[in-house]
């Protein structure tokens, strides 16, 4: 298979804002997500923290196995399969952080382990207006006992 096999694989967004001043090499490998060929994640990482960004790794990883020779097609299909485990998709990159090609009675499979990562330049990962948004409708939601009454005319 391709070099697109192997850890540490990043996937980004087409359109994700990136710094000022650094160059990525990519391929396209799915609709709307382009395969990172050059800088390594290392590099990628140093790149963006020099320019001040952060480049967020989120937690909870997300795994898919699907059957199939050691190939980019199969990649595709299980990183397919990695997105639609996905409930929201509120990222703009993702790591691969474990592609393993493996057979059990000689039925080829692979395996493949994936975190979520976010490109910005902002410090706070959820933005504030998408929080505040979220807030008000859990209060629209609360039972009225739990909403405080506010007087506006103070």
């Amino acid at each position: 298979m391709s070099d697109a096999n192997r850890n540490g694989t990043i996937l980004i967004e087409e359109g994700t804002t990136l710094p000022l001043g650094l160059s990525t090499k990519s391929d396209a490998f799915l609709p709307g997500w382009r395969i990172v060929k050059s800088p390594d994640r290392a590099a990628l990482t140093r790149g963006i923290e020099g320019a001040n960004w952060n480049f967020f790794y989120r937690a909870g990883e997300t795994r898919a196995t699907v059957l199939g020779r050691d190939s980019l097609a199969t990649l595709r299909r299980a990183v397919k399969r990695v997105f639609a485990k996905q409930e929201q998709r509120n990222f703009n990159s993702l790591e691969l952080t474990k592609v393993v090609s493996k057979r059990f009675l000689g039925i080829p499979f692979l395996r493949v382990v994936a975190h979520s990562r976010q490109i910005q330049e902002s410090n706070a990962l959820v933005a504030a207006k998408v929080f505040v948004l979220r807030q008000s409708g859990a209060l629209a939601q609360a039972p009225r006992s739990l909403v405080p009454e506010v007087d506006i005319a103070k």
